[in-house]
Formats: structure tokens, sequence, C-alpha cells
């Protein structure tokens, strides 16, 4: 199957936060699926005249990004779709796995429907945070609803789940809940050799073990990470607000890719 064109839908994973443009414009990121729509335009299974949109917003909700970006997708007809949704979900309270991923299911179905093959992705293993391990089985159980799906609809699956590298927190931000630049590019590298069919390139890639902290330094490292990052993103859900409200995608056309 040869691409020639390609929308990215989602949240903050899609729209690449904490990954700086390269104009180094602010509030403006690359991300993992700039960087894969980069990749295309090289590759057997792309086109050097690749057009690409994003409509990721970061905070969105599963039912939003169906509701609002799907629709727009189906607007726009690209041949390649990626749809990486359900991690806000997954973050909160009662969060039903199963529920969530019906709704996937319906909507990639929609997609393919349209013509246009459909890109999935597992959610990351939560394990390196401590004050995150305890929705690692909901976000597991997400991951084999997702496997599922891609096995009954014939959609790809990028997985973010067994990453290795990924297990390093230096791919990951200060925030913890968003990749670096290396991280994505890691991504962006996984993404292109399931499109591709070949295995993953992990050669260079392997985790560096974090070193034993005294606890005492634990301790304050923790506490502000929650201080900085985690008690904002809770505040944001106490008063029913997302870090998105007010945004618009930020490639909402198919545009040739700028490299």
């Amino acid at each position: 199957m040869t691409y020639t064109s390609y929308c990215a839908l989602g949240d903050s994973f899609s729209e690449g936060m904490n990954d700086p443009a390269p104009d180094g414009a602010p509030d403006r990121y690359r991300g993992w699926a700039d960087r894969l729509a980069e990749l295309l335009t090289t590759s057997t299974t792309g086109s050097p005249d690749l057009t690409y949109a994003n409509l990721a917003i970061r905070g969105r909700l599963l039912d939003a990004i169906i509701a609002e970006q799907v629709p727009r997708a189906l607007e726009l007809k690209p041949d390649l779709v990626s749809l990486v949704g359900g991690g806000n979900d997954c973050i909160r309270p009662g969060a039903d796995p199963d529920a969530l991923a019906a709704k996937l299911d319906d909507a990639v179905v929609r997609l393919q429907e349209s013509g246009a093959t459909v890109l999935l992705a597992t959610g990351f293993d939560t394990r390196m945070t401590p004050l995150l391990r305890a929705i690692r089985g909901r976000v597991g159980i997400f991951n084999a609803n997702i496997w599922t799906i891609a096995q009954r609809r014939g959609a790809f699956v990028l997985d973010s789940w067994g990453l290795k590298p990924l297990h390093d927190l230096s791919r990951w931000s200060e925030d913890r809940l968003h990749l670096s630049a290396e991280g994505h590019e890691i991504v962006a590298q996984q993404a292109l050799a399931v499109l591709e069919g070949r295995p993953t390139p992990e050669a260079g890639q392997v985790p560096v073990a974090r070193p034993a902290r005294p606890l005492r330094q634990a301790v304050n490292e923790e506490a502000a990470w929650v201080r900085q990052h985690l008690a904002p993103w809770v505040g944001r859900r106490i008063r029913r607000t997302s870090s998105g409200d007010g945004r618009s995608a930020k490639e909402p056309e198919l545009r040739r890719v700028r490299m």
C-alpha cells in the first residue's frame, strides 16, 4: 500500500506536546505524527508529495475526538489515518476501558468505510511513574481491546506499551505525561516500521536503568512533580476544564509536508 495523504487524530500525544517545533514558535510542537509524515515522504509506503493534516488537540477525551475530529477526517478523505485516543479517559476515576473500546471500534469502521487505512496505538506502560501505576491495569485492558479491534478490522497497531526504550525517563519530558523530542522520534520510527511491515528498529535504544535515589531525594522530587505537574492537571479535572479548551487543530487542512 502506498499512502499519499495522512491525517492524525487524537489528543496531546498526537499533537506532539513538549516536542518543540523546529522554528521555535512558542506552544507549537512537532510530535511523532509530524515526524511520521516526514518519514513517509521518503518511504516506499509513502510519497514525496505526501499531504498531511493534524487535527489532534491536547486534553481531548475519546468522545470529543470521535465527535469533532473523525467527521473532519471523513471530509478530508486521507488514505491513512492515525486514531489515538482514550488515554485521558483512562486516567479518570471510574473509566470503563471496554466501553471506550466499543466507541473506538465504531470510529475505526467509519474511517475504513471511507477507504482509509487506520493506524491505532496502545497506551503507554505507566509503571515508570509511581502515582500512575494505579491505572496500569485499566490501560492494559484498553490495550487488549485495541489489539482485538485491529485483528477484527484489519487495522495497524503502534505498540507504545511494548516500546522498551520509552521505559527510560530521559525519553519523557519533565511532566512525565508527555514524551521528549527523542521519545517522539522513537515512536515515529516505530510507526513507520509498522506501516512498512518490518521489525521495530531498537538498536541503540536500550533504556538506561535509573539509579536508586536516596529516600529524601525521592520524596522531594516526587513532591515537586506533584506540585508542578500533577496538581494542575487534577485541578483542571475538578473544574471540568481542559488544557485544550478554546484551541483548534494546528494543521486542519491537508498540506504538502514541509521538511
